[in-house]
C-alpha cells in the first residue's frame, strides 16, 4: 500500500504541474505549494513510519487520520486543483472519458447533491462517528481491505466536507463566507471536541485490537487511546478554528 500511495501522488503531483503550465491563466505559485504541500501530507500519512506505527498503537492511527482529514484534504482543496488536473490529463483521457462525463446530467447532479453543506456533513461526521464505533475500528483495524476503505471514506468525505468552504476553483463553496464559520465550528471543530474529548477522558478502553497491541509493546493501552483522543481534540479544534 506505501509503494501505491507514493506512486499515485507522483503521478497526481505530475499532472498538476502539466495542467498549471497550460491554464490560460497562470496558477499562483501559493496555490501549487499548498496542493504539493498536500500530496506530501498524504505520503507522510500512508507511506512512512507513520503507516507502520500506526498498526501498533490507538495515537498513531489517529495522528494518521487527522492528516488525512484536517490536513491533506484542505491543503489539495486550497490548491484549486480541478483546471490543472482536467488540463494535465492526456488529450485522449480529456476528449474519451472527461469530457463525456462532464456532460453527463447525472453526475453533474449527484456532485452537486454530495457537495450540499447538509450531504457534506452527514458523510464526514457520520462518517467519523461510524468508524469509531469499537466493532467495526477494530474490524478495519485488523482488516486491509476494510482499513483501506476506512481511509478511504475519511479522505474523500474529508474533501466533500472541505469543499463547501473552500471554493474548489473555478467553482464556489456551497454555503455565504459568514455560515461557513459556523459550519467549521459547529461541524468540525464541536465534533472534534466531543469524540476526542470521550476518547481522552474515558476511564477504559474501547478498542480491544489497539489495547492488545499495546500490551504487546509494553505500553499502558488507555494512556495510548487517551493521547490519541488529544490528537483529535486539540490539533484538530486548532484547526478548525
Amino acid at each position: 500500500m506505501e509503494l501505491i500511495a507514493i506512486v499515485l501522488a507522483v503521478l497526481t503531483g505530475a499532472v498538476y504541474a502539466r495542467g498549471a503550465r497550460l491554464t490560460r491563466r497562470p496558477m499562483p505559485w501559493w496555490r501549487s505549494a499548498l496542493f504539493f504541500s498536500g500530496l506530501v501530507a498524504l505520503v507522510v500519512a500512508l507511506a512512512s513510519g507513520i503507516e507502520i506505527l500506526a498498526g501498533d498503537l490507538f495515537s498513531i492511527h489517529m495522528l494518521q487520520h487527522m492528516l488525512l482529514t484536517i490536513v491533506a484534504a484542505p491543503l489539495l482543496m486550497l490548491g484549486a486543483p480541478v483546471r490543472p488536473l482536467l488540463r494535465g490529463l492526456p488529450a485522449v483521457i480529456r476528449a474519451g472519458v472527461v469530457r463525456p462525463l462532464a456532460r453527463a446530467t447525472a453526475l453533474r447532479t449527484l456532485l452537486h447533491v454530495l457537495r450540499h453543506p447538509l450531504v457534506a456533513v452527514a458523510i464526514y461526521v457520520g462518517g467519523l462517528y461510524l468508524w469509531h464505533w469499537p466493532e467495526l475500528y477494530d474490524a478495519a483495524a485488523a482488516n486491509v481491505a476494510l482499513h483501506t476503505l476506512e481511509h478511504a471514506h475519511f479522505f474523500l468525505g474529508a474533501l466533500l466536507f472541505w469543499s463547501v468552504v473552500i471554493d474548489p476553483v473555478p467553482f464556489r463553496g456551497t454555503l455565504p463566507y459568514a455560515a461557513r464559520i459556523v459550519y467549521l465550528l459547529l461541524a468540525g471543530a464541536a465534533q472534534n471536541t466531543l469524540l476526542g474529548g470521550l476518547l481522552a477522558f474515558s476511564t477504559r478502553t474501547f478498542y480491544s485490537y489497539y489495547a492488545e497491541r499495546a500490551a504487546a509493546l509494553g505500553i499502558d493501552a488507555l494512556t495510548d487511546q487517551r493521547v490519541g483522543g488529544a490528537i483529535m481534540w486539540v490539533p484538530g479544534d486548532t484547526i478548525f478554528l
